[in-house]
């Protein structure tokens, strides 16, 4: 891992993340962990330790809300081809299923018209039930928040728990994902890594996505944090499913198995070899999958070599123009390189 060493002191040094963490796990033999740079909370220069908490950001869909479904599923609570109308009857598109949702293929919107967090008042689900589709279900994938909105709600009127709760009882103590939860204490702030400025003080331990933080900092898409462990002991999961008993293997089969346009049940799949997922590299074999989440986290899994790649930055502390989306592809590159190609 010399060159990775390397190469991420340099984007460090380069100030091109503020720091961050990574891990590598190869079949549990070959393990890499280390933590690199810091940020400012506004008054110090924190450094960034491997116990350091960040903002999931969009990896919420699948460390949260897919575990979620999925487990609803397999104890037969939910079939993932039923219409998501019959348990959100104030949705509007009959044809929709939850398998869509899931999918990003329900022709929803990617987002909502962007409101400043100082937006007091926004009624965020009744701004998403009002969407209009822009494809017929089921034709093309379009990323959407707004679909997974809708599943976190799902699992609420499910599961008669709200879902953070729920995800926490379901999956993540089973796991032992000490860390892992939305809204995190007061008294956990000195180990979260602050974001972005915004309305003059740096965002330290409330979400940064904005339709999660008005839907309190809770939801579907986001608000979930913590630490590089969590997301470790999470990816097991994915890759020994009868071990933990949480989602029949069946499922887990399910998510990844007929991808439509190299999106499985929630994760990205690396089905089209000319076309791979951007941030999973140019190297990576067919069938590896993962997610990425806005504030510069990403998980990618290769299940053929039962590789795990966890990078965790607070990247948008630099501000939302930063290049962590390049620099994730040119990580996993250099990974897999120096593990399989030396």
């Amino acid at each position: 891992m010399d060159k990775v060493d390397i190469l991420l002191e340099g984007w460090v040094q380069e100030q091109k993340i503020p720091g961050g963490v990574v891990s590598v796990i190869v079949k549990n033999q070959f393990q890499f962990h280390k933590a690199y740079g810091s940020y400012s909370d506004g008054k110090v220069q924190r450094t960034i330790g491997l116990d350091t908490l960040f903002d999931f950001a969009s990896l919420t869909k699948v460390v949260s809300t897919l575990p979620g479904i999925l487990k609803l599923a397999g104890e037969g609570k939910i079939n993932l081809e039923h219409k998501v109308k019959s348990y959100l009857p104030l949705f509007a598109h009959e044809q929709v299923t939850i398998r869509h949702l899931l999918m990003h293929s329900s022709g929803l919107p990617a987002d909502l018209p962007t409101e400043p967090r100082s937006a007091h008042g926004r009624r965020v689900m009744d701004d998403i039930l009002k969407q209009q589709l822009l494809t017929p279900p089921g034709a093309q994938v379009l990323y959407s928040d707004l679909g997974m909105i809708l599943l976190g709600e799902l699992i609420e009127r499910v599961s008669g728990m709200p879902l953070d709760q729920y995800v926490r009882q379901a999956v993540f103590e089973p796991l032992g994902m000490r860390d892992a939860r939305f809204n995190p204490d007061e008294s956990l702030r000195m180990r979260i890594a602050a974001t972005e400025f915004v309305d003059e003080a740096y965002i330290i331990g409330e979400v940064h996505d904005e339709k999660c933080y008005h839907l309190g900092g809770v939801s579907g898409s986001a608000g979930l944090f913590g630490s590089v462990d969590d997301l470790v002991k999470y990816a097991h999961l994915w890759l020994e499913p009868n071990k933990y008993g949480i989602i029949p293997s069946a499922f887990i089969q399910a998510a990844l198995n007929e991808p439509l346009q190299n999106r499985g049940l929630g994760w990205e799949v690396l089905d089209d070899l000319q076309s791979p997922p951007y941030s999973c590299g140019t190297l990576w074999p067919r069938g590896s999958f993962g997610h990425t989440g806005f504030t510069g986290t990403s998980l990618w899994i290769d299940p053929s070599h039962e590789l795990i790649v966890v990078f965790l930055t607070n990247a948008v502390h630099l501000g939302r123009n930063n290049p962590v989306r390049h620099l994730r592809r040119q990580l996993h590159d250099e990974i897999f390189a120096a593990l399989f190609h030396s």
